[in-house]
């Protein structure tokens, strides 16, 4: 056989290359951005909007037990709050954080490996919070003002719900390791059944139905419990069931430290900002408590509806950490951080106009808890002077949401200390020139502001990685 000339091989056709195969296109990474982030937060914004009617039901029909146990759960409140937040906002937003960075980067098995640490460490700070609460918790309350009845009650919600911390813990964990990535819908349907069981449940327990005994205090934190022990269930069941993105059971099972601090970087400093929240929550709470059952009683219904509200800008902001963690970890920063403002700007607006219209018309909110005329008489004024201000408390959660998802979270931190020292300096003197309770509703409304304005601040002074 002869070798072929140059002509003869040119003259020969190539054969044709095999098509390139494109990657499937990320929405969180490449879709239109408002549009994307009111998709992932819409979910969430009508799960949440369903724990609203638990913290309308819970106050209801504890409101029905009498003034009491009213002020009994504006003592327990802070605690619990700050169980939910470091869960499911906290370290949750750092589980969230480190999956979606993960995902961003194409590193699948990472981010599997990455969910069965933060299952052990939520496990592990649930049993801390048992002890912790358990041992020290009636201390706690009776220092913040608790006395009589007020104390009895409050000291048998926690031996329930605290006793069982655990349950929370691994079921915002579980949720949180679903939206790292980018599933939304899922963790919201499990809020919904998880709420509805609660307002049943709890109900029930609480005030006594047919057979059912009136349990009161203990009976809402039961049915608290067995609400997130079920939503746990079916989370687990989903994740091992391979329907995930993730594949948890074919991950090594292996303690790596790399990925407890991929969490902990974010998460474990994520927890100063709520612990600090609550902390001038709980200092101010007890500088109320001077003030007498009935204001005390008051500022807890106003409390709650601040919690009710600003769940509009937690789900803009959980909404966000995927959509940031992807860009971040796919190396496109400017698009983490338009993703950041425009939360931060839909939260603000969203709670700015809700807490308007209950600042001019608070017996829209207070008349479904209590008729009592003093209790109502401090929920009016409170409500009054702080429901606006709300809106900064909400720029702060969806900016605080977004700098995990960015694994900067240090500056939202330090506005929350800002805030806390603003309280204890202010308050101090508040209570050394024997001030009456408006003068400290006021502190509460400027520390509002502090609070969003440190964190916008913070926020645009950070530097999230290089520009893309």
């Amino acid at each position: 056989m002869t070798d072929l000339g140059v002509a003869e091989l040119q003259a020969i056709e190539p054969l044709p290359l095999a098509p390139s195969i494109s990657p499937a296109p990320n929405p969180l990474l490449d879709g239109p951005l408002l549009s994307t982030l009111l998709k992932l937060a819409a979910p969430n914004v009508v799960a949440l909007s369903v724990g609203v009617c638990v913290a309308i039901a819970e106050t209801s029909y504890i409101g029905r037990l009498g003034i009491e146990p009213l002020a009994a759960m504006a003592l327990v409140f802070p605690f619990v709050i700050l169980t939910m937040t470091m869960s499911g906002g906290a370290m949750g937003g750092g589980v969230a954080s480190a999956i979606a960075r993960s995902l961003g980067a194409g590193n699948v098995e990472r981010a599997s490996e990455l969910a069965i640490h933060a299952i052990m460490i939520g496990a592990c700070f649930g049993l801390a919070f048992t002890v912790g609460m358990l041992t020290f918790g009636p201390y706690l309350l009776e220092l913040l003002g608790g006395r009589g009845r007020v104390l009895t009650e409050a000291i048998g919600y926690i031996e329930i719900f605290f006793g069982g911390a655990i349950i929370p813990w691994l079921m915002n964990t579980l949720t949180s390791i679903l939206r790292g990535t980018g599933n939304m819908k899922l963790p919201s349907a499990l809020i919904l059944l998880s709420a509805t069981i609660q307002i049943v449940l709890g109900g029930a327990l609480a005030l006594g139905v047919g057979p059912i005994p009136q349990f009161g205090m203990r009976g809402v934190a039961c049915g608290t419990l067995i609400a997130y022990a079920t939503g746990s269930t079916i989370s687990s069941w989903y994740l091992l069931s391979g329907r995930s993105r993730l594949n948890l059971t074919a991950a090594p099972f292996k303690f790596r430290r790399e990925m407890f601090f991929d969490i902990l970087k974010v998460g474990a400093v994520a927890c100063f900002s709520p612990l600090q929240g609550v902390l001038a929550i709980t200092i101010f709470t007890h500088m109320l408590a001077r003030f007498g059952t009935e204001v005390l009683a008051g500022y807890g219904i106003g409390a709650r509806l601040e919690f009710m509200l600003t769940s509009i800008a937690f789900a803009i902001g959980v909404a966000s950490v995927p959509m940031v963690g992807m860009a971040v970890g796919a190396g496109r920063i400017k698009r983490a951080r338009r993703v950041a403002w425009t939360g931060g700007t839909i939260a603000f607006a969203g709670v700015a106009v809700a807490g308007t219209i209950f600042a001019a018309f608070p017996w829209l909110w207070v008349s479904i808890f209590t008729d009592d005329p003093g209790v109502r008489a401090a929920s009016y004024q409170y409500l009054g002077i702080a429901a606006p201000f709300y809106a900064f408390i909400g720029l702060n959660i969806a900016l605080y949401f977004a700098s995990q998802g960015a694994a900067k979270i240090i500056g939202p931190v330090l506005a929350q200390t800002a805030r806390l020292i603003f309280i204890i300096i202010g308050g101090s003197w508040l209570v050394a020139i024997g001030a009456s309770a408006t003068s400290f509703f006021i502190l509460a409304a400027c520390s509002m502001v502090l609070l969003g304005l440190s964190c916008v601040t913070a926020v645009k002074l950070t530097p999230w990685g290089a520009r893309s």
